[in-house]
């Protein structure tokens, strides 16, 4: 899994890469700051926790709190921008590291563009339900981990798997290697968490999924 993530982040190089990763991070800035803008709002205009003396904790720290929220909220967000821009991602890895594939099946963009916007508005909703959580030490950390990790290592797969298999067969892979498509969720939610780093961290986290997608395929092929 630790070589799958370095192949693809040696990739970002790529000139392939180049304009996507540039896409991308053009988009993830207005998209965190739409969300520093929304959490604000929302902050601000309602009482978000029942006890008044969270809320007290929520106004006094403002900015700082609308920011720390944006963070939190990032990594189910960027699944909708990764989801348009799949496609070219993808080729540049097969062409570099899985030339012998055959070409993948024709899909619309609309297909990913609805996996990352379902899974993307999910993993938001859940976040902010769960954000009272977040302000417990420990546990905190592991129920960041747990949510993001199992939500993102499902949609990255299905985003990449997407391209291969049909319904049945990537249902049936998803059960079989479960664990190891939310551990790799897990590493992308870490990755996607880091500020700054984060801004084009999608576009490895689909390489990422690729590599260990094809990895699969290639040894159940071979056993």
């Amino acid at each position: 899994m630790i070589a799958a993530f370095f192949k693809a982040l040696n990739q970002l190089p790529d000139p392939a890469f180049r304009r996507v990763v540039l896409m991308t991070l053009l988009w993830s800035i207005l998209l965190f700051g739409a969300l520093i803008a929304g959490v604000w709002w929302l902050l601000t205009s309602t009482q978000l926790f029942e006890w008044g003396w969270l809320d007290t904790i929520v106004d006094w720290l403002g900015g700082a709190t609308a920011v720390i929220v944006a963070f939190v909220l990032f990594p189910g967000a960027a699944l909708i921008i990764i989801s348009f821009m799949l496609e070219p991602v993808a080729r540049a890895v097969e062409k570099k590291h899985f030339s012998d594939l055959e070409a993948p099946r024709n899909q619309s963009i609309t297909e990913a563009v609805m996996i990352g916007l379902r899974y993307g508005a999910i993993a938001i909703v859940l976040n902010l339900i769960l954000l009272p959580l977040y302000l417990i030490p420990i546990l905190n950390i592991f129920v960041f981990g747990a949510l993001n990790g199992y939500l993102l290592g499902r949609e990255y797969f299905e985003l990449v798997a997407m391209r291969r298999l049909d319904v049945p067969a990537m249902k049936a892979m998803w059960r079989r290697y479960r664990y190891r498509w939310c551990l790799a969720g897990v590493l992308i939610t870490l990755m996607l968490s880091i500020p700054l780093v984060n801004w084009f961290m999608p576009v490895v986290a689909v390489a990422f999924m690729l590599h260990l997608f094809e990895g699969v395929r290639r040894r159940e092929a071979a056993s």
